[in-house]
């Protein structure tokens, strides 16, 4: 039960990927680095960080990323670095400027023209229209029919 309750920790526990030789040898440089790399997506991977990721490509970039903190870029000009050579995919968060505005605006406008044309539909609808009245003898009938 024990040895049980041990792997489920480990298991539970977040693993990152970054290896003991990719760790830079001053602390706030790789506190940077770290940081960096959380905001960097993973090409292969693309739901994870490259921080979280095992894929070679990820590795890679951290190491990429490393290399540009310890020429003396600054965290802009590391992760600018990056996109100039792989595009804005990687980044986790993407700007909202240019052609990305009409991605991040997309979906609201989408949701409230859906929201606009369901209401004038359910405005415009009428309740008698989509029954027409029963004629004298069709009530007649249905009378009929409900006393068996």
């Amino acid at each position: 039960m024990k040895r049980l309750l041990l792997i489920l920790c480990i298991l539970a526990t977040p693993v990152l990927a970054v290896q003991p030789d990719e760790v830079l040898s001053d602390p706030v440089l790789e506190s940077r680095a770290r940081d960096i790399s959380q905001g960097l997506r993973c090409p292969v991977c693309q739901s994870e960080s490259i921080d979280e990721s095992n894929a070679d490509i990820s590795r890679d970039l951290r190491l990429l990323v490393r290399e540009r903190l310890v020429a003396g870029d600054s965290d802009q000009e590391a992760v600018d670095f990056i996109v100039a050579r792989y595009g804005e995919y990687v980044l986790l968060d993407p700007n909202t400027k240019g052609a990305n505005l009409i991605l991040w605006i997309a979906g609201p406008v989408m949701l409230l023209a859906a929201l606009g044309i369901g209401g004038l539909y359910l405005r415009r609808r009428s309740p008698g229209a989509a029954q027409p009245a029963l004629s004298a003898e069709e009530e007649a009938r249905l009378r009929e029919i409900m006393r068996d």
